[in-house]
């Protein structure tokens, strides 16, 4: 805030030595208390107000556009009005931690909906220490010895937010396009060669910027994937909606989406 003032103030010294100026000098007093300083203090801190706000201002924006970007080049279709999403300031950072205990319990419902026994499912979850970090939900198909098939098959399902997860934490290195399901095979050794301590010791969550750049993204595409089935189309361009389903669900979750705990967190569109 000082540094225009200190720069005046150096340069009248600077004059004054140097015996090139019969400009007075100034009263004595508190800088501070002048007038004009006050209100080079003034429009300067306004200026940087402004800077800071423009920037949040346009960052939404500005994620959206690339988004629809990425649209174009895959001849996806988009809905221009199609709201922004949250911007850093406004989204949640969760924490390594949080990332990491959810992806072990992500990994841990989806083997039991591929049909994991009980007891190792059982070992699993005692293993890694996970007994309080399922959700309500989850915890009681965890502890189900006979869950149906319905629920077998949607737990399966969460595969793709454990794929998510580990992008997100640093271990899968890009989420390709929602057109195939994840590679599960290399998801399970991932957790499996690790063990619970590494696995979290390893784990870098990424920067919040490319967490809501995924999330812009994936909303888009989601849009599209319903807009096709409602109108009685193929997903365009080869999008798997149960792909895309899944990764927005994970996705706004990972960015603290309206505030909810993941068993309520909304995919709308």
């Amino acid at each position: 805030m000082r540094l225009p003032i200190l720069s005046i103030a150096a340069i009248s010294v600077f004059i004054m030595m140097a015996g090139c100026s019969q400009t007075p000098p100034p009263p004595e007093g508190n800088a501070e208390s002048d007038p004009l300083t006050q209100g080079q203090q003034a429009t300067t801190r306004q200026t940087r107000i402004q800077q800071r706000e423009t920037k949040t201002s346009n960052e939404a924006p500005a994620r959206r556009a690339r988004s629809i970007a990425v649209l174009r080049a895959e001849s996806v279709p988009f809905l221009e009005e199609l709201p922004v999403i949250e911007t850093e300031a406004k989204s949640t950072r969760r924490t390594t931690e949080q990332v990491a205990l959810r992806a072990m319990a992500l990994c841990t419902v989806a083997v039991k909906g591929e049909g994991l026994e009980q007891v190792a499912v059982d070992k699993m979850v005692a293993d890694y220490k996970l007994e309080s970090a399922f959700t309500p939900q989850e915890l009681a198909f965890v502890k189900n010895k006979n869950p149906t098939e319905d629920d077998r098959v949607q737990f399966a399902w969460r595969y793709e937010c454990y794929w998510v997860m580990l992008w997100a934490l640093g271990y899968v290195d890009k989420l390709e396009r929602p057109d195939k399901i994840s590679d599960v095979k290399t998801a399970l050794s991932i957790l499996r060669e690790s063990g619970r301590d590494k696995f979290m010791k390893k784990a870098q969550l990424r920067p919040q910027r490319e967490l809501l750049d995924a999330a812009d993204l994936i909303y888009r595409y989601h849009w599209a994937t319903v807009d096709a089935r409602i109108n009685n189309r193929e997903a365009p361009a080869g999008l798997d909606e149960g792909v895309v389903t899944e990764r927005h669900h994970a996705l706004n979750w990972l960015i603290g989406h309206l505030g909810q705990a993941w068993d309520e967190v909304p995919t709308d569109t």
